[in-house]
């Protein structure tokens, strides 16, 4: 049988660009049932607090929210479970999307899937799958070298399609984003306990760099994980540009923009 074409995007996307990152995942999540190909999208936002639907709940989210405002971060409410996490320029997402009848991988199968992606591009590094409790954002499927997080995943699903989205830590200071992390629910919690969000402790996170002992940019990351994707395949980073300059692309993209703006509304309620 023949290996399937590997369709990738890579965007680096502006303040003023920030909904249209889930957006995207969206509109890729019906491009990939709809053609039936898998697709691999690479993304970056600027210093960006991404929350979860559970941080809703927080008693004093309002003036966790306003703390960040001052530190500099935009905050973005994303479509999909799980807490707050970091992103800025030393941050890669990782989205895997493919199509999929919704028995076709289970839950843990799809998790196992990027967990071995990622161990392939770092073979070196004795990287493994599990809760860092007092990471932010921590959950069964947590990557994590010798006790320290470098990253974390979710996922989403269609009748005919799902995307694997793994954020990972390649460089810079990961000290800073996990205090950034601890004061914002410090905050946001105004001294209420709530086993429901972590206790974050800075040691318990690190970046891939930093693991390596050696300097790594994302798009040496980029190019590591697509020597990875050509094993399974053939890379084609040029078909999904023109797609999505498609109409019928488009008007996904938008109708997904529009939920987005919508979802923002309730940090504000």
């Amino acid at each position: 049988m023949a290996q399937p074409t590997i369709a990738t995007l890579t965007q680096r996307y502006q303040p003023e660009e920030l909904l249209d990152s889930f957006a995207y995942m969206n509109a890729l999540l019906a491009l990939t049932a709809q053609r039936q190909q898998p697709i691999v999208h690479y993304w970056q936002l600027p210093t960006t607090v991404i929350l979860g639907l559970l941080d809703q709940q927080l008693p004093a989210l309002s003036a966790g929210l306003t703390q960040l405002k001052k530190t500099g971060y935009q905050v973005l409410l994303r479509n999909s479970g799980g807490l707050a996490v970091v992103a800025d320029t030393g941050v890669l997402n990782v989205s895997l999307f493919l199509p999929a009848q919704r028995d076709t991988y289970s839950i843990e199968a799809a998790y196992q899937l990027m967990t071995r992606y990622v161990q392939a591009v770092w073979p070196t590094l004795p990287i493994v799958a599990g809760e860092i409790k007092q990471s932010y954002c921590p959950g069964d499927y947590d990557l994590s070298i010798n006790g320290q997080k470098i990253a974390g995943m979710s996922q989403r699903r269609t009748a005919n399609a799902l995307v694997i989205m793994l954020y990972i830590s390649i460089n810079g200071d990961q000290d800073q984003r996990s205090q950034l992390i601890q004061a914002f629910y410090t905050t946001s919690l105004a001294g209420q306990l709530d086993d429901r969000f972590p206790q974050v402790d800075p040691a318990v996170m690190t970046t891939v760099a930093d693991q390596l002992n050696q300097p790594l940019t994302v798009d040496q990351a980029i190019a590591r994980f697509n020597q990875i994707l050509a094993q399974h395949g053939a890379v084609d980073p040029n078909q999904l540009p023109q797609l999505i300059e498609e109409p019928e692309f488009q008007a996904h993209l938008t109708h997904a923009y529009h939920d987005m703006q919508r979802r923002q509304q309730r940090l504000h309620q």
